[in-house]
């Protein structure tokens, strides 16, 4: 198709100044391996895994081929009252790599959905146990949990939440913990455990059995990297035990593998009673997002309800589609035979190396690393977020793609990457930086 203002102008892109898109589109037209290949023939090299979706690396010929032979034998089936086999199997292969007890999996379509999925959970599970009076949630300031109503009022980034943030209220935000102290820290900070003391703040504001759930990021990840400070998760656990809260994960950037082990939970030893996950569950060959939930949370919802009765009034029309479960079975057998989280483990110390060695140049204001996930921040230009999007526009025309928030590039390798190309990815940023 030739690109002309006329055939572009149908597409309304999410997330995107459309006009500036139009003006000068940069498209993808093909990918394989650890590279995009633009409309114009250019290779690109791929440092965010797309959009933290393919750590296998894109194109994979076992995920195509496993989804084409679903589609020839069973292309579609409610999942209301009936189901496929591949549902199951995939349910039991995600629940093989959740932290302990979270063995039920509920499938929906992308993270957006499992965060609002996992907010009518947490207030059915109230529900059922007689304390339906636990209506408020609990999120972050720079939080982002997806786009659809539950999270969009949960999200703690403005621009976000400032069109549509009021239409589902009783969120309460915790303060965020990027703080000046901690600039320029490997890993986890040693300041802002007491942060976490917010959550205390608002029990004594609502009521000890007012708060039904908290949602919190291990990292925050679309806001630019925020690594939590040493202690605050274990803190934010104690306290949600305390006053018998849910604690939900959003490992929708986290999950199967990016901070080394399949769940950010066991990297950083806390466990939750929800996990949210999506991009990396099918590498992003499927659109597909699911809920791990503990299981005395499952038993409390079913075993509420009357004999033959529906226990959970949630679901989609998509949910656990064949397609996607077919996607999600290779990716995960990938994940294994290639022993990929291990191989993102090996490749994080020369990752964050490099990254941090960034931190010279004069127009970068802090970086920030967990595995195989960064924030360089630059300085802010003549409006926030200005210089970013100009940032990503020169990275994708020197032909490296990464995802920027703000002022922030958001450096996220696939797992499959080389040495070679973290070097590559590092010198595109280095000579794009230097300019500043």
């Amino acid at each position: 198709m030739e690109l002309t203002l006329e055939t572009l102008e149908p597409h309304w892109l999410p997330f995107s100044s459309n006009r500036d898109f139009k003006r000068e589109p940069r498209l993808f037209v093909s990918a394989s391996g650890m590279y995009y290949w633009s409309q114009h023939g250019k290779k690109i090299l791929d440092g965010s895994s797309g959009l933290f979706t393919t750590p296998a690396g894109h194109c994979r010929p076992e995920i195509a081929d496993a989804v084409g032979a679903q589609l020839r034998t069973l292309d579609y089936t409610p999942s209301f009252m009936r189901g496929h086999p591949g549902a199951f199997a995939l349910a039991s292969a995600v629940a093989a790599l959740t932290p302990k007890d979270l063995k039920h999996v509920f499938f929906c379509n992308s993270g957006s959905e499992a965060v609002d999925t996992a907010i009518k959970i947490a207030l059915a599970y109230h529900l059922a146990r007689k304390e339906g009076q636990r209506s408020y949630l609990v999120s972050r300031e720079r939080a982002y949990h997806g786009v659809n109503i539950g999270g969009t009022a949960l999200s703690g980034m403005v621009k976000n939440r400032e069109a549509f943030g009021a239409v589902m209220p009783g969120v309460l935000h915790l303060r965020h913990t990027l703080l000046p102290e901690n600039r320029m820290t490997r890993g986890m900070g040693a300041n802002g455990v007491e942060l976490a003391d917010d959550l205390l703040r608002f029990v004594q504001l609502v009521g000890e059995k007012r708060i039904a759930a908290v949602f919190v990021e291990p990292i925050a990840g679309s806001t630019g990297v925020i690594v939590p400070p040493r202690g605050y998760l274990e803190r934010i656990r104690e306290i949600c035990d305390r006053y018998g809260i849910l604690l939900v994960f959003d490992e929708v950037i986290c999950g199967f593998g990016r901070t080394g082990e399949p769940f950010a939970a066991t990297s950083f030893g806390v466990t939750p009673d929800l996990i949210t996950m999506a991009k990396a569950l099918t590498n992003g060959a499927q659109p597909m997002g699911a809920v791990a939930v503990r299981d005395g949370i499952y038993r409390t919802i079913i075993e509420a309800a009357p004999e033959h009765a529906v226990e959970f009034f949630h679901g989609y029309t998509y949910s656990a589609h064949p397609a996607a479960c077919a996607a999600g079975l290779a990716t995960l057998k990938i994940y294994e035979t290639e022993d990929l989280f291990g191989k993102g483990r090996e490749l994080t110390p020369y990752f964050q190396d490099a990254m941090f060695g960034l931190q010279d140049l004069a127009s970068v204001a802090d970086i920030r690393g967990y595995g195989l996930l960064a924030g360089v921040e630059v300085k802010a230009g003549k409006a926030p977020g200005a210089r970013g999007a100009e940032l990503q526009a020169k990275l994708f025309d020197r032909g490296l793609h990464v995802k920027t928030t703000g002022d922030v590039a958001i450096i996220a390798p696939a797992f499959i990457a080389s040495r070679a190309e973290i070097d590559l990815m590092t010198s595109i940023l280095r000579d794009a930086l230097a300019e500043y």
